[in-house]
Order: C-alpha cells, then sequence, then structure tokens
C-alpha cells in the first residue's frame, strides 16, 4: 500500500509542469511587446487575425484559423506565450 502510495505521489509531482499553463503577464505595460509583433507572428502561421484587446496583461486575439474556423486565444502581453484560457485577461 506504501509503495502503491509513493509511486502515485512521485508521477503526480512529475506531471504537473506537463499541465501547466500559460498566465497573463504582471508586467507594466511599458513592458509589452507590441500588437503588431503578435499579429505578424501569427498570420505567418496561417491565422487571419480579425481583432487585438488588451487586457490585464493579455492579449486576446480574435481570428480566423487556416482551417477557416473562428477561434479566440489569449497570449501573454509580454512574452506571447499561449495562455491556455482564452479568456484569461477578463479575470
Amino acid at each position: 500500500m506504501y509503495r502503491s502510495l509513493t509511486i502515485a505521489a512521485a508521477v503526480a509531482l512529475f506531471a504537473v509542469p506537463a499541465f501547466a499553463e500559460g498566465s497573463c503577464s504582471k508586467a507594466p505595460a511599458s513592458q509589452f511587446q507590441p500588437t503588431s509583433a503578435l499579429k505578424a507572428k501569427l498570420e505567418k502561421s496561417g491565422m487571419k487575425v480579425r481583432r487585438i484587446k488588451v487586457e490585464n496583461g493579455c492579449y486576446e486575439v480574435y481570428g480566423i484559423t487556416a482551417s477557416g474556423e473562428r477561434t479566440v486565444a489569449a497570449y501573454n502581453a509580454r512574452t506571447f506565450e499561449k495562455v491556455s484560457n482564452a479568456e484569461a485577461g477578463e479575470n
């Protein structure tokens, strides 16, 4: 029993970083990268960017994917790291 709990705890400890998600920036707005740079990066990957909103350290991007689907995604405004929750900046 003790061995099973030890193994389960070890697996959980190593699985946590795999499920880690980005978060919005806590830096001042003066340290944010320009929205034009994010737009260029996304358009290079095939997305057609319709609108970018700034909300609490995140860029919320509304666009159309390369396959033609509407999408909403959030990115850290300083690092452009994708945030798993598209509405992250609204919290």
